[in-house]
C-alpha cells in the first residue's frame, strides 16, 4: 500500500486520503498536519543552519494572480510611461507616491515597506506563479513547497492549536502545496471565504457515526498491534486528528457570520476582502501562514476601467487588515507581504492596456518586524529596468522566511537526495528589517 501510495503526486495523494476520510468516517475534512504525517521526508544535510530573524510568528501573503502592474499601483511614473490615473502623495517619509487607484494605501504608507527593483526571468503566468511562491524555477522532475510548508518542516506544529499550520483562501488548482515533503503539510483550501471550511459534518447521524469509529477501531486493532511501524501510527493519528479538529472550538475561527456587519463592510464585500479578514481570524486563532488570492491582474485591454475596479478591492481590502491588525496589536508578529508573478509593461498597447513584463516590478511587506514607511531599490525613471539594487523572487522568499525565523540557509535533501534550501539560496533582504 505504502509503495502504491508513493507513486502518486501530491494532489493524488492528498484526494486519496480524502477518500478514505469519507469512506470510513463520512467526513471530508482533512486536518492539516498530523505530527507524525508530517514528519519531513527530508533531513538536514549541513547541521542547523542561522536562524532567522524571527519576529514575524504569522504570515498572509495577498497574491495578486495575473500580473499586477507596478506603475498603476506602488511604483507610479510621471512621463512617457504615466498611467492613466494621476499618482498620490503618500503619508510616509520614505515612499514617495503610490498609484491613483490606492487613495486608502497612500493615507496608511507609513505601515508598507516596498521592494521596488524585483526582477525575474520568466513572464508566463503558470512559471511566474511557481517561482514567486517556491523561489524556484519550475522542473519536470520535483515540485517545491510552498513558503508555509516551509515552516511546518523548520518550526513544526503550533502547540495547543487544532487548525491547520497554512490555509489558502480563494484557492485555485495551480498551487504548489507540500512539495516534496509529506503530502499532509499541504495547506487546507478555502474555495471562498464565505462557506469556510466545507464538509467538517459528519454524513451520517452522531450515533450512526460513533458505531463507525468503534467498529473502524476494532477491526484495526489486532493489525495496529502487530505493525507497530511509523506509516501504520501516522494513519491511526491521522483520524484521531480529524476526530480532534471537527469537535474544535477553534473551528470558529473560519466563520466569518461572528464579525459585525461593520467589519464585513469595511473590508469590502467580495472574495478578496472577505478573505483579508478570515486571513486576520485565522492568524488571530494561531494559522501560521495564510494565502489569499486574488485575481484579475491581466490586463492587457482597457486597463483604466480594470484598474478602478481592482484597484478599489485591493486598496479597501488591504488597508482594512493593516488596520485591523494593528488595533488587535497583532501587526508587530504578522508579516503581510503581497507579490504577483510579474508586473506589466511600462508603454500603453493599442488597446489602451499593459502586457507581460517580469524585468521591474514591486512586491510589498507590512508588519512582522518590517521597517514602515520604506522603500528598498528603485526601477529607472520609466519603470523598465531596476536602477539599484535588483531583487530576485528567491531573494524575496528569502526575506520572508528569515523574518518567520526559518534557517533559510540550511540545506535539507529530498527523498530523491536533492539538495533544497528555502528560496533557493535566496539572499535575504535585510535592509528591509527595522
Amino acid at each position: 500500500m505504502k509503495s502504491e501510495l508513493l507513486r502518486l503526486n501530491d494532489a493524488n495523494r492528498r484526494q486519496f486520503m480524502l477518500n478514505t476520510a469519507k469512506t470510513v468516517l463520512g467526513v471530508t475534512l482533512l486536518p492539516g498536519l498530523s505530527s507524525k504525517m508530517a514528519k519531513a521526508e527530508a533531513v538536514s544535510k549541513s547541521g542547523p543552519g542561522t536562524p532567522g530573524f524571527g519576529k514575524a510568528k504569522h504570515v498572509i501573503y495577498l497574491w495578486m494572480g495575473g500580473g499586477m502592474t507596478h506603475i498603476d499601483t506602488f511604483d507610479p511614473k510621471e512621463g512617457a510611461t504615466k498611467g492613466f490615473g494621476d499618482r498620490i502623495k503618500a503619508k510616509a517619509d520614505g515612499i514617495d507616491y503610490l498609484g491613483g487607484y490606492l487613495p486608502k494605501l497612500a493615507e496608511n504608507a507609513s505601515k508598507l515597506s516596498l521592494i521596488r527593483s524585483m526582477s525575474s526571468k520568466t513572464g508566463v503566468h503558470e512559471a511566474g506563479t511557481y517561482i514567486m511562491k517556491t523561489g524556484y524555477e519550475p522542473r519536470g522532475t520535483i515540485v517545491h513547497p510552498a513558503m508555509g510548508v516551509w515552516g511546518s518542516h523548520f518550526l513544526g506544529r503550533i502547540k495547543d492549536v487544532t487548525l491547520p499550520d497554512s490555509v489558502v483562501v480563494n484557492s485555485g488548482s495551480a498551487y504548489p502545496g507540500a512539495g516534496f515533503f509529506p503530502p499532509a503539510m499541504s495547506p487546507i483550501p478555502i474555495s471562498n471565504p464565505e462557506t469556510g471550511l466545507q464538509n467538517i459534518k459528519p454524513t451520517t447521524s452522531d450515533a450512526q457515526f460513533s458505531k463507525r469509529i468503534s467498529l473502524m477501531n476494532e477491526f484495526d486493532s489486532g493489525f495496529r498491534k502487530k505493525f507497530q511501524s511509523e506509516d501504520v501510527k501516522a494513519y491511526s493519528e491521522f483520524y484521531d486528528e480529524t476526530l480532534k479538529l471537527m469537535k474544535s472550538e477553534d473551528l470558529k475561527a473560519f466563520d466569518l457570520t461572528l464579525e459585525s456587519p461593520e467589519t464585513r463592510e469595511k473590508y469590502g464585500r467580495n472574495n478578496f476582502g472577505q478573505g483579508c479578514l478570515l486571513a486576520r481570524r485565522l492568524v488571530e486563532s494561531g494559522v501560521r501562514f495564510v494565502e489569499v488570492q486574488m485575481g484579475g491582474w491581466d490586463m492587457h485591454n482597457t486597463i483604466d476601467n480594470a484598474m478602478t475596479n481592482n484597484g478599489n478591492t485591493l486598496d479597501t481590502g488591504f488597508s482594512a487588515l493593516l488596520l485591523d491588525l494593528e488595533a488587535k496589536g497583532l501587526l508587530d508578529s504578522t508579516m503581510v507581504v503581497l507579490g504577483s508573478e510579474f508586473g506589466r509593461t511600462p508603454d500603453i498597447n493599442e488597446n489602451d492596456g499593459r502586457d507581460h513584463y517580469p524585468l521591474a516590478y514591486t512586491t510589498v511587506l507590512a508588519g512582522g518586524g518590517a521597517k514602515r514607511g520604506f522603500a528598498y531599490g528603485a526601477s529607472d525613471k520609466e519603470g523598465r529596468r531596476p536602477a539599484d539594487k535588483q531583487t530576485s523572487p528567491s531573494d524575496f522568499l528569502a526575506t520572508i522566511g528569515h523574518a518567520m525565523g526559518l534557517p533559510v540557509d540550511e540545506v535539507v535533501m529530498s527523498p530523491s537526495n536533492r539538495p533544497f534550501t528555502v528560496g533557493d539560496k535566496g539572499v535575504p533582504v535585510l535592509d528591509i528589517f527595522a
